[in-house]
């Protein structure tokens, strides 16, 4: 930790000791990026994007040119690397899930984010299921905008904040023009992205296909995924567009199963599971109208679904557990077949208007949102005992429901200009959550019905204050939430109760911090934070008028995530603006810690207060350098992270390797650029080059139970042509 401590301050030092430049702030326009130095990397929002107000808000940006590393295998750990404080968990190395959580919430499946691709959701069921089972291809992104906490107020849940994936779009200087990129890697890695847009008139149109392959890392890990999207736009005038998106994504994947502590230590690449699968399919068709009615009044207009499915079948035991071949039968045991369906229809409207207030310009951001998502859940269905791809039943699911939420919501936020230097944003959401659950349990012999209608108030205040022209100060306090999910809402035994009180989680998010630019050389954002996660949902036992003992699913406890998040890069040499060598640390102190709570174990009711928070590390570091002469360009990049534990418990360690300790890591990665013509790149590189053994998770459920390994070293190559 020391080394990365010192790296931190001569990056600190550094650029203190440079002389401030007045130079103008980077300025947004529409879809165009305008960046006044060599430095391209991390930055932060405009004070309005769109009709979207960020002012006083801590917020990140990557753009295309700057996510590194395997962009065609999604390599999350180099692409993000500039985002401090990003939780990712690599479960496999296809990069076909995406699993990111920041200051103590759950990165599976960004589970605890609110996930956006042009401006609207992707998450399967927001607000009753909402992994993230769409998985876009980083090639497609031409921008990735981030905003923590105090997101809730404009886009609703969740606690780690609302990402959005802004896609690439077609070229507006000619009426055809086509990219290409063939990436090949180890063990049998195939991508192939390919894509086409351009302008003609008030038309303007992009779409792309990627399809990727592969036998993954450990044994038994094969994969086949498609990725599609279609984006028409029409333009009316200068003041008005609408746009046709579709866009789908399905794979199947080949699950290795998860390890128990001996196993990953004897051979990490194993596979304990050779029978298991997963496949979702999703479906995203999208309608957006944007209308300038003057210079001062925004609207736009989004309408979307999400219908999809996500399926798997599998043989679900500890690692201990072989699945073995029944000489009896003559075959192998019976797999579990879940599935699930999706169909969620959306509309989002939101309205920016500049006034005058006194002699100076406020900005009032406003809209609403209507939502109706519609989940039906089969589960413990009995499957083949084959050991190929197969959802076929041979006995009916053990469970059968049909989940159902309807959401209405308004905000607003508005940026008060008190002086040329300070903003003060005040800003409100109200939501109505309706949910219901009815279906059979326990192969269709338990009836269930479930019914809660809610409605709550968040609130938030932000300030914004210019030191300088390329200096800024911000602070934010908003509320967040987050939706009990329908898991909550179903009993997994006959002996298992819901509260019939069980409240959503709700809490807040405070941030402070400085960030901007001096003299060209050196960027910044340091960043100390404060989120209370309230009413934390989870299980506490209990004895019934039967005197037999049964779990109540519950709010058991508060938790807080307290810590620094700090980004800085610099230039330390530079020949014109083609050639420099540049730094950069990525830095999150994250002490996440129960505050208050009890958890069930093995039928008691536990104190966990102190407890690290579930997967939450203190310490995440990457630090890179970076090479560039002309048109080559080559990096390093470290990262480490440190220890935590899978359970609220904090369990040191088990026999079946399900819950225990994770242990610190640490990895290096390469990549190498050459710009070989105008139309023609190549790019090479080596991930975990150093061979580092390692994993970041554990888990109780799919696709384990048991720890899954992180892969070791791999390498890519790629072929990009661009005309």
């Amino acid at each position: 930790m020391k080394c990365r401590g010192i790296l931190f301050f001569i990056l600190i030092c550094a650029g203190l000791h440079t002389k401030a430049q007045r130079d103008s702030i980077p300025t947004r326009l529409l879809d165009t990026v305008t960046v006044n130095t060599i430095l391209k990397s991390n930055y932060y929002l405009a004070t309005t994007e769109g009709v979207n107000v960020f002012a006083g808000k801590k917020t990140n940006v990557l753009y295309d040119a700057t996510m590194e590393g395997n962009l065609a295998a999604n390599v999350q750990r180099t692409a993000f690397a500039k985002i401090p404080g990003l939780r990712m968990w690599e479960m496999d190395g296809a990069g076909i899930q995406l699993n990111l959580g920041t200051r103590g919430t759950d990165a599976h499946r960004c589970i605890e984010m609110n996930m956006r691709q042009n401006g609207y959701v992707t998450n399967s069921d927001i607000f009753g299921y909402p992994e993230d089972h769409y998985t876009i291809p980083l090639e497609a992104i031409q921008e990735v905008q981030y905003v923590r906490g105090s997101s809730a107020l404009q886009f609703g849940p969740q606690f780690g904040g609302m990402m959005n994936f802004v896609l690439k779009k077609g070229d507006s200087t000619k009426p055809f023009a086509i990219e290409s990129d063939q990436t090949a890697g180890g063990y049998n890695f195939f991508n192939s992205y390919n894509a086409e847009g351009g302008t003609s008139g008030k038309i303007s149109y992009y779409a792309y296909y990627d399809y990727r392959s592969g036998d993954g890392w450990r044994d038994a890990a094969k994969f086949n995924y498609h990725a599609y999207h279609v984006n028409f736009q029409y333009n009316f005038n200068s003041k008005g567009s609408i746009a046709f998106q579709f866009s789908r994504m399905d794979y199947v994947q080949q699950i290795a199963g998860g390890l128990d502590d001996a196993q990953f230590n004897a051979n990490s690449k194993q596979a304990t599971r050779t029978r298991n699968y997963f496949q979702p399919e999703i479906n995203i068709p999208a309608v957006l109208f944007n209308y300038n009615f003057s210079a001062q009044t925004r609207l736009q207009v989004e309408s979307y679904m999400v219908i999809g499915q996500r399926n798997s079948v599998q043989f679900i035991n500890a690692p201990n557990i072989k699945d073995t071949f029944n000489t009896a039968t003559g075959s192998y045991n019976p797999r579990q077949v879940d599935r699930d369906y999706y169909s969620g229809f959306t509309t989002e409207a939101r309205l920016l208007h500049n006034y005058n207030l006194g002699n100076r310009i406020s900005t009032l951001s406003a809209g609403v949102r209507y939502s109706d998502e519609d989940t039906k859940r089969k589960q413990k269905g009995v499957g083949t005992t084959g050991s190929d791809f197969d959802l076929s039943l041979t006995n009916p699911y053990g469970i059968d429901l049909d989940l159902h939420t309807t959401n209405y919501a308004a905000f607003a936020e508005n940026i008060f200009t008190v002086t040329n230097k300070l903003l003060i944003v005040p800003g409100i959401r109200y939501e109505i959550i309706n949910s219901s659950m009815d279906g059979v349990i326990n192969n269709a012999t338990d009836k269930v019905a479930y019914k809660q209608n809610r409605s709550f108030p968040l609130a938030g205040l932000g300030l914004q204050y210019q030191t300088t022209r390329t200096i800024q100060l911000y602070a934010n306090v908003s509320q967040a939430y987050r939706p009990y999910l329908y898991a909550n809402i179903t009993p997994a035994t006959q002996l298992d109760k819901i509260d019939p009180n069980l409240k959503d989680s709700k809490g807040y998010d405070v941030d402070l911090g400085l960030r901007g630019s001096i003299n060209k050389v050196f960027r910044f954002d340091i960043n100390p934070y404060y989120l209370f996660y309230g009413d934390r949902v989870g299980l506490l036992s209990f004895t019934g008028t039967d005197n037999a003992t049964h779990l109540l699913t519950t709010n058991i406890g508060n938790s807080v995530a307290k810590g620094v998040e700090a980004y800085t890069e610099m230039i330390v040499w530079k020949q014109g603006y083609t050639s420099f060598v540049s730094v950069f640390n990525s830095l999150a102190y994250n002490h996440a810690r129960y505050t208050s709570g009890e958890m069930n174990k093995a039928g008691v009711n536990t104190n966990i207060k102190g407890n690290y928070v579930e997967n939450s590390p203190d310490w995440i570091e990457k630090a890179g350098v970076s090479f560039q002469y002309k048109n080559l360009n080559t990096g390093f990049q470290y990262s480490y992270t440190s220890k935590c534990y899978n359970d609220a418990l904090n369990t040191v360690s088990s026999i079946d390797g399900v819950t225990g300790l994770i242990p610190a890591y640490h990895v290096w990665d390469w990549s190498f650029n050459w710009q070989i013509l105008k139309q023609l790149g190549l790019s090479a590189g080596v991930n975990n080059f150093t061979n580092e053994k390692y994993f970041n998770r554990r888990i109780t459920m799919y696709p384990g139970p048991g720890i899954l390994p992180a892969d070791g070293r791999t390498f890519y190559v790629t072929a990009k042509i661009k005309i």
